[in-house]
């Protein structure tokens, strides 16, 4: 399929590729430093999280592959030009499931003839599938990076029906108050949230807009601080792009704060051509295939298997977590940022939050997060 689409606009040194792995997908990724034997090079592994793409990794791809690495970043279950997921909203959303993710990350490793990862790396929802791999595993992952979200570690088996009925509290008490609000996360688990964002009416192109910047340091309103505590009032102060409006869609919670002709001219982290790529990708696609992982997110059974099966485990590879100072993302889930550090990891080597970034840390703040990247991988070796 991917052959037939027009080609992405890519750095020099990246390509692009599809290769059919054993979890019958089509597995199409951006891939650098796949010159000589890649076989004999240690392979990265890059997992994007949503609204993204493999795109999104552009510019840490050719700079992680001049220091020495095979370095591939797919397009992930039900994204892009990635084929063979069921991306019905009445389909087999739960093919969508964290294992499965790992199983898909696994098994191209497997399709691209590495043995094993020298370091798994995701951002936004990749994040947690990285921090999967790397906890359920270590024989094919050696070390983990995660990227705006912050991985608290599984409940222990006793503690997850206690920990979701916790959770499901509060997502319950957004709508008593006054107004009412809803949780993004179970707003993208229902039915409308697709043909919402698909066609929304400001047009797809300027909602991409508006969520990206609205997420971003761009926006001066954002200035994230830990949550008081796990309470529908304390959750209530998150932006409006995570506590909406009850009945609102997500192109109207972003609607209002579309950046100005001025602003998007000087935004440099994400100009009107790259803008461009998500429009195209996701003007073809739709997001179903996205929302299928926010379904299983907030599905209290596939939450309680989980628990069962990994309950209190800690991932005990080398571990990192980045991400950018004026991301709300970092504190959205109370004590989690802090359980990451403290028992969720046994060897946290690295945690940097980064000025002047947003949620999309490694598209606005590159220099930075690559820095940090190959400081810490390094110290690998």
């Amino acid at each position: 399929m991917s052959s037939l689409l027009a080609p992405l606009p890519l750095p020099e040194g990246v390509r692009s590729r599809t290769l059919s792995i054993d979890q019958g997908l089509q597995m199409h990724f951006l891939e650098a430093g796949f010159e000589g034997d890649v076989s004999a090079k240690p392979l990265l592994l890059l997992l994007h999280g949503f609204p993204e793409l493999a795109f999104s990794w552009r510019h840490q791809l050719p700079v992680l592959a001049a220091a020495g690495y095979h370095v591939v970043a797919p397009d992930q279950r039900g994204y892009g030009r990635t084929s063979g997921g069921d991306e019905r909203f009445e389909g087999d959303w739960q093919a969508s499931h964290m294992l499965q993710l790992v199983a898909d990350a696994a098994a191209l490793v497997q399709a691209l003839g590495h043995s094993h990862v020298a370091c798994v790396i995701g951002h936004d929802f990749g994040s947690p599938v990285a921090a999967w791999c790397a906890l359920t595993r270590p024989d094919v992952f050696h070390a983990v990076v995660m990227m705006s979200a912050p991985f608290a570690g599984p409940p222990p088996a006793l503690e997850a029906a206690l920990a979701h009925h916790k959770l499901m509290q509060v997502v319950q008490g957004l709508e008593e108050l006054h107004p009412p609000r809803q949780h993004y996360q179970w707003y993208y688990s229902g039915p409308k949230a697709n043909t919402d964002m698909w066609q929304a009416p400001q047009g797809l192109h300027a909602f991409l807009r508006a969520y990206y910047h609205v997420k971003s340091a761009d926006w001066a309103d954002n200035r994230p601080h830990p949550l008081a505590g796990w309470t529908a009032q304390a959750w209530a102060v998150l932006p409006h792009y995570y506590i909406m409006g009850a009945a609102q869609t997500m192109a109207e919670a972003v609607a209002p704060f579309m950046p100005t002709h001025e602003e998007i001219d000087d935004c440099a982290w994400l100009p009107e051509d790259d803008l461009r790529v998500y429009v195209a990708e996701y003007q073809r696609t739709g997001f179903q295939g996205g929302l299928q992982w926010y379904r299983c997110g907030t599905d209290a059974q596939l939450f309680a298997q989980l628990g069962k099966l990994w309950g209190d485990q800690r991932i005990e590879v080398p571990a990192a977590f980045i991400a950018g100072a004026s991301d709300w993302g970092v504190y959205q889930m109370p004590g989690a940022f802090e359980a990451m550090q403290t028992k969720a990891c046994s060897h946290m080597r690295l945690c940097q939050l980064i000025p002047h970034a947003g949620h999309w840390v490694q598209q606005e703040r590159p220099l930075e997060v690559n820095a940090l990247l190959l400081s810490f991988l390094e110290g690998l070796n």
